[in-house]
């Protein structure tokens, strides 16, 4: 857990009694419990803006007069397991608060070198305007009985754990995108955001760089990657493990599923899921679950109807198709569709230091602005033709690099054999074509080419065109270019 440094004061507590602050907890003698109880929810409360509740309460109680987990659960009429859960919550916080590690066994230790390493404690007198960890205990004012309280909370800093998440080195222009996330999070206060797009077109590194500008409205931010295929278990037993120091993790998934929820409801938790389309398989139409991964859908459904504060992020180059069942007007679930990233890509091209910049507009259009695709190529570009984009331009376009197609295969590798077909029909056609024309040159059932189409779209290689009304349907360009040189090695 990061230090957390806090600067507002904490509601003063006279201990006129004994005249001085004794914070060592197992040989306590200048304070009884109930002082020390008043102190602890104070120190949390300045994290969290939250009270104690009747069970924190009795779990400090407990451990201060030296009880075990099964001592106070018996003398208090709760199970075992749930008193270690609301044990470990609390050691979380004040491990929070007090910018460092907190637990059963070490409570009472730190709190003692707390006295005496003098952080409250100056030659056992109370002094005014005292600090521990920059929270302002004592201050002249505060001892005046008549002197008003201002209280002001500064911003939250969460934990944040990035886990596997690659490293962002830069990030171009998606201003609109970035303030339709943010307004989806802290305004509309979203459960469930799916961010959608065709591979290399910069989902992930939006998703990244929307933490920090947002990070402040959170308890937690995570980020996981699915693209190892975890199961919902595993995946949820790597989350309770952020949540929850217990080492048994139960393995039930009705189990898991209620102690995430309940979390999802006890602090603000933005959760970042990349790679979900990993959970699909390949062979099949687009969006359906890997055998034994059906668990999944449930959990995502879960997220968006039980009450809660907290946000899930899937991004995903596969839709899911909950989402558009789910997603309404009004429904706490929202998809955004990332596109080009339009004249913001000139910025790759001259990160490669590519000349003739009147030309670069006409690159980034050949290949649809997705940032990967031109990172590719203005790499070729530079190696190739001593980075002169019009010497480039003079082939027939658009060029595939051999690392380009390679991608490329391995969006294709997921397709059925009729999305296959179909696509190699549109990779011949220069213009958009309706449906009713696709089918009469298509041996499918008009059920079947719907839902292979619906599919295409749902994997971001079709694109629709509206033209008086009517729906015309194109293969993206790159694509349709690989189609035709992977049709002639086969």
């Amino acid at each position: 857990m990061k230090s957390t440094e806090f600067r507002h004061p904490v509601k003063v507590r006279k201990y006129e009694k004994y005249g001085i602050i004794c914070l060592n907890l197992v040989f306590i003698r200048c304070m009884d419990i109930a002082e020390i109880l008043e102190l602890a929810e104070d120190i949390v409360f300045s994290k969290t803006g939250k009270h104690l509740d009747r069970l924190q309460k009795t779990v400090l109680k407990g451990t201060v007069q030296g009880q075990t987990y099964l001592e106070i659960a018996k003398n208090n009429g709760f199970s075992e397991s749930h008193v270690k859960n609301v044990g470990h919550e609390l050691w979380h916080l004040l491990s929070s608060a007090l910018g460092q590690k907190v637990t059963k066994s070490n409570f009472s230790s730190i709190f003692k070198n707390l006295k005496n390493n003098n952080k409250f404690i100056v030659s056992g007198v109370c002094q005014n305007n005292s600090t521990f960890n920059n929270i302002n205990i004592f201050t002249s004012e505060e001892q005046s009985p008549t002197s008003p309280q201002n209280y002001q909370q500064t911003p939250k800093q969460p934990y944040i754990d990035l886990g596997d998440a690659p490293e962002i080195f830069s990030f171009f222009d998606r201003t609109s995108e970035l303030s339709t996330l943010e307004n989806w999070i802290t305004q509309d206060r979203t459960r469930l955001i799916a961010l959608l797009g065709i591979s290399g077109i910069g989902k992930t590194t939006l998703a990244l760089c929307l933490i920090d500008p947002i990070k402040t409205q959170f308890d937690y931010i995570i980020y996981r990657s699915l693209r190892f295929s975890p199961t919902l278990e595993q995946y949820l037993s790597k989350i309770l493990k952020i949540f929850s120091e217990l080492s048994e993790i139960p393995q039930n998934i009705e189990t898991q599923i209620s102690q995430t929820l309940d979390y999802l409801r006890k602090y603000r938790c933005l959760i970042i899921l990349d790679d979900v389309q990993a959970l699909f398989s390949s062979n099949q139409l687009a969006g359906h679950y890997k055998s034994g991964y059906e668990d999944y859908q449930l959990f995502f459904k879960q997220i968006t109807e039980v009450n809660h504060n907290s946000c899930f992020l899937l991004v995903s180059s596969e839709k899911l198709r909950e989402i558009a069942e789910l997603e309404k007007s009004n429904s706490p679930i929202h998809s955004l569709v990332l596109g080009s990233l339009g004249l913001g890509a000139k910025e790759i091209l001259s990160s490669y230091q590519l000349l003739e910049s009147e030309t670069w507009e006409t690159l980034i259009n050949i290949y649809q602005g997705n940032p990967l695709w031109l990172n590719i190529t203005a790499a070729l570009i530079r190696e190739l033709f001593s980075c002169k984009v019009a010497d480039f331009l003079q082939y027939d376009m658009p060029v595939l690099d051999e690392s380009l197609q390679s991608r490329l295969e391995q969006l294709l590798g997921r397709l059925t054999e009729e999305e296959i077909a179909v696509i190699t029909q549109l990779a011949q056609e220069t213009e958009g074509v309706l449906l009713s024309e696709i089918l009469n040159k298509i041996k499918l059932s008009n059920s079947d080419l719907i839902n292979v189409i619906k599919s295409l779209c749902m994997r971001f290689l079709l694109e629709t065109q509206e033209r008086e009304k009517i729906t015309f349907f194109t293969l993206n360009p790159v694509v349709a270019q690989y189609v035709k040189t992977r049709q002639k090695h086969y």
